[in-house]
């Protein structure tokens, strides 16, 4: 059973028709990468699948939830399987990486401290950040905010992980660094990944 499911899909802004009549299936421990140019769509199905628009038709079923027609509190239970990484990294500068990497951990869980430093440390280890973690993120090159970003991500240990242009703004081998981490996370963690681009390597 696909793990996102989208049918018939049907997306407008403003009497434009930008998505127009989409089906794709995404299998579980599956990386699926939606690659096009600027207004090609890809944005657009990315937050559709976030949940943070609602289409004109079609369903979008997650883990067998139709997001496009649950309740609030349906959707919210639905987010909390998916990790996201936005383009820009958005990290808190007035935080260091531990607590970035923390803040969904403190926010949706009631585990103890000690057990939040681990976890946060265990995250920070995989994307290669383990000595990083008193930094703030000003301090850190491009490719050490986008693992950062990962970290945070996978703090709550997400099926799903969306990745918004990973690569974007890095040098060809950082990127490819990114691209190996994200094979990393879907052989170890069986991570279904779903990444937005618009660069083919």
């Amino acid at each position: 059973m696909p793990i996102i499911s989208v049918r018939d899909l049907v997306v407008e802004y403003a009497g434009r028709r930008v998505l127009d009549g989409l089906n794709l299936d995404i299998e579980p421990g599956q990386i699926t990468v939606l690659l096009g140019g600027s207004g090609s769509g890809k944005s657009t199905l990315m937050r559709q699948i976030l949940g943070l628009e609602r289409p004109k038709s079609g369903s979008i079923f997650i883990k067998g939830t139709d997001i496009t027609r649950c309740s609030q509190a349906e959707l919210k239970k639905v987010r909390r399987a998916i990790g996201v990484a936005f383009q820009s990294a958005a990290l808190f500068n007035s935080l260091s990486l531990e607590d970035n990497v923390a803040l969904n951990l403190r926010e949706h869980t009631e585990l103890a401290p000690s057990i939040i430093d681990l976890i946060v440390w265990m995250k920070l280890a995989v994307v290669g950040l383990a000595n990083f973690g008193k930094l703030h993120p000003q301090e850190l090159s491009g490719g050490m905010k986008k693992r950062a970003a990962v970290a945070r991500a996978m703090a709550l240990d997400p099926e799903i992980l969306v990745l918004d242009e990973p690569s974007a703004g890095l040098d060809p081998i950082v990127g490819a660094e990114l691209d190996e981490l994200i094979v990393f996370l879907k052989h170890t963690f069986q991570t279904t990944a779903l990444v937005v681009t618009h660069e083919m390597r």
